[in-house]
């Protein structure tokens, strides 16, 4: 009798103790509702279309496959301000910090100085909308894109003009400081020299 009501016990203790291992919350990864598994897949797909297009046009790979490929993303890249060569950083990195200001000349003979925004005189978050005017007034420098020169004279007259005093004149002017190499094995930079990349007469027409 003793050894009956010790194994039926055993039985009911067994029983307990395994409904209550089948009751607990088993350990692991909460499950996402529809919407953040939605936005888990559209953050990371985002995250990867942007590195592919990065990599796609920088990479210092001409080939038939990679031309095609930025041709196809080029509209987008432009847009976005995601342009950027491989030449600034090599085989020769960039040794001067430039900018570009013009001269205004108005119809009654005052004269005014206009900067394109330099992002050394911004903060971080004005600077981020603004950076792509950094990337168009290196641009403006190259010497195999002069034609910008003229169509950026003419906004500039536009953006400073007014019906009583419109800009007659603008003058484009590149400020340059080069950095030199030093006896020590580094670098200083020279000083400021402004040299005139275009002198522009407006037209009526231009200012429409």
């Amino acid at each position: 009798m003793t050894t009956q009501r010790i194994a039926n016990e055993e039985a009911v203790l067994s029983g307990r103790s395994k409904r209550g291992r089948e009751g607990r919350a088993q350990p692991g990864v909460p499950k996402r509702s529809p919407l953040e598994r939605i936005k888990y897949v559209a953050i990371n797909v985002f995250l990867l279309f942007h590195l592919l297009v990065i990599i796609c046009w920088s990479v210092p790979f001409n080939t038939p496959l990679m031309s095609s490929c930025r041709n196809l993303i080029r509209p987008y890249v432009l847009w976005a301000g995601l342009f950027q060569s491989w030449d600034m950083f090599a085989p020769v990195p960039k040794r001067a910090n430039t900018y570009i200001e013009a001269t205004l000349v108005y119809r009654d003979g005052t004269t005014k100085t206009w900067t394109f925004p330099r992002m050394e005189q911004m903060g971080l978050l004005e600077r981020i909308p603004k950076e792509r005017y950094r990337k168009f007034a290196e641009s403006l420098q190259a010497d195999e894109l002069d034609e910008l020169l003229p169509d950026a004279a003419r906004h500039i007259a536009r953006r400073n003009s007014t019906p009583a005093n419109p800009v007659k004149t603008v003058i484009l002017i590149q400020n340059a400081s080069f950095m030199v190499p030093r006896p020590d094995g580094g670098y200083g930079a020279e000083p400021w020299q402004s040299h005139v990349l275009l002198g522009y007469g407006v037209r009526p027409e231009d200012l429409q």
